[in-house]
């Protein structure tokens, strides 16, 4: 009887370890800051706001000088951030989606949060969701366990975006205890309504209580927070015991309080001892929005912002975060985008996606680990509304916008060639210079938009009662 004890133990210890014992799989953390410049870290050159703990994550991590969303405002690029798609192949391209939109992404398409549900994944979104506020379109619907947050912009008005107030964002700034009862704003859970309007002072905060609280109730299985902050997108709002009464001072004081919570969140995760297992993403959905002055913010060197197709409105500030395969400290100029990230989180937990819907990213897992050149060597831009404006290739960019006053026409397009690796902020135009790679971009271009446009998949719209 010892004998067979001894040889069953030593066996025992032959034998591999079950596959999530020996190689538990990573947790995933996703924040998203919602028009956010690529100049407003002090890790990408801000000399004005403290960003101690995402700098923090950028000394510890990887620095991403070349990544792009798929649209230079919010619905857009989040659609392609969670299905891996240009927004035109899923129909979710045409600008933004408001309280009285009658579409949202359809629940047949497959996101990150998907796939990693389908591994044994806890899933949640905490913040902003801004692709569909009826039921069929919510998170739960798109592979999420559990939501919280806003639905659609925080300047958006329940139910059909009337009655917004007519005031100054400093005069809102000012008077933010009183102006934050004049959005009628909700704040969702699951698919309720639960507050209001909301009190968006309070949003940033509650959405990282919420992650962190998730995260340790979740310890003991992997999990996946996707936390796309509501800030700064206009109105701003920071609670009062960080408020800065300075309207100048106010973009500022809402990226400082981000860092803050920011902050907070990875300190949960080194306490937790799951720092080592976990990948963190930080990053925007699009460029500053330039208008509002100092309620918007910075592009850095780059020209334009939010709304645009030049690097300002599409190139964003990214660091990823992680295991010790991150080389610490690193920065990394090649291309990749948003899309990439669902096919590399596969990557990461090795795992493989369906077939059945084509998508546009590609596994970076190496440029992630190592110097290996991207996969990534083209890039479509496609303006707000969704028209084809652009391409790069390596490091051209060709863009061919409307002409003043003809926006739905090409007839008379101003044609734009730029060397972005010697110049970032776009101010030489090299057309005249380069006909033949105009014409091959231009020719790639729209061989690439044809394909999108043809194998585009339809929303999800609301059927007339």
């Amino acid at each position: 009887m010892f004998r067979s004890l001894c040889l069953i133990a030593a066996l025992a210890v032959m034998l591999p370890l079950p596959v999530d014992a020996a190689d538990p799989k990573p947790n995933f953390v996703i924040i998203f800051a919602d028009d956010q410049g690529y100049g407003d870290l002090g890790c990408f050159g801000s000399e004005t706001i403290q960003t101690p703990n995402i700098d923090r994550m950028a000394d510890e991590g990887r620095r991403f000088t070349s990544f792009m969303v798929a649209s230079p405002v919010c619905t857009p690029s989040r659609a392609a951030l969670l299905t891996g798609c240009y927004p035109k192949r899923v129909g979710m391209h045409r600008h933004v989606l408001f309280p009285h939109s009658a579409k949202g992404l359809h629940p047949d398409e497959y996101t990150i949060a998907d796939h990693l549900s389908g591994l044994g994944y806890a899933t949640a979104c905490f913040g902003k969701w801004h692709l569909g506020h009826h039921p069929e379109t919510l998170p739960q619907q798109n592979g999420f366990d559990t939501y919280l947050g806003i639905p659609y912009s925080n300047d958006m008005n329940h139910p059909d975006n009337k009655g917004k107030p007519k005031l100054s964002s400093d005069e809102l700034w000012r008077n933010q205890s009183t102006a934050v009862t004049k959005w009628n704003t909700p704040l969702m859970r699951n698919e309720e309504i639960v507050e209001l309007p909301v009190d968006q002072r309070t949003v940033t905060r509650r959405y990282t209580d919420e992650a962190i609280d998730f995260i340790t109730k979740n310890i003991d299985r992997p999990f996946f927070v996707y936390l796309p902050h509501t800030m700064p997108h206009i109105p701003l709002y920071v609670p009062e015991d960080v408020y800065d009464p300075d309207p100048q001072n106010a973009y500022k004081c809402v990226i400082e309080h981000i860092d803050q919570e920011v902050g907070r969140l990875m300190s949960q995760l080194r306490d937790l001892s799951l720092s080592d297992n976990t990948y963190v993403i930080y990053t925007s959905d699009n460029g500053p929005w330039l208008q509002f002055k100092n309620h918007g913010g910075s592009a850095g060197p780059l020209r334009a912002g939010k709304g645009t197709t030049f690097e300002g409105g599409q190139r964003v500030p990214c660091i990823m975060w992680g295991p010790s395969r991150i080389p610490a400290g690193t920065v990394c100029d090649e291309l990749v985008t948003t899309m990439d990230l669902l096919p590399t989180i596969a990557a990461l937990t090795d795992s493989t996606l369906p077939e059945e819907n084509k998508i546009d990213g590609l596994d970076v897992s190496e440029t992630l680990f190592s110097d290996s050149a991207s996969p990534r060597t083209e890039f479509v831009h496609y303006s707000s509304r969704g028209n084809i404006e652009g391409l790069r290739q390596g490091d051209w960019k060709l863009l061919i916008k409307p002409a003043k006053g003809k926006q739905n026409s090409l007839k008379s397009p101003n044609v734009m060639l730029f060397n972005l690796s010697e110049d970032i902020g776009e101010q030489h135009n090299l057309v005249a210079d380069h006909p033949d790679i105009v014409a091959r971009l231009k020719k790639r271009m729209r061989e690439l938009d044809t394909e999108i446009e043809t194998n585009a998949r339809e929303p999800w719209r609301l059927r007339s009662p």
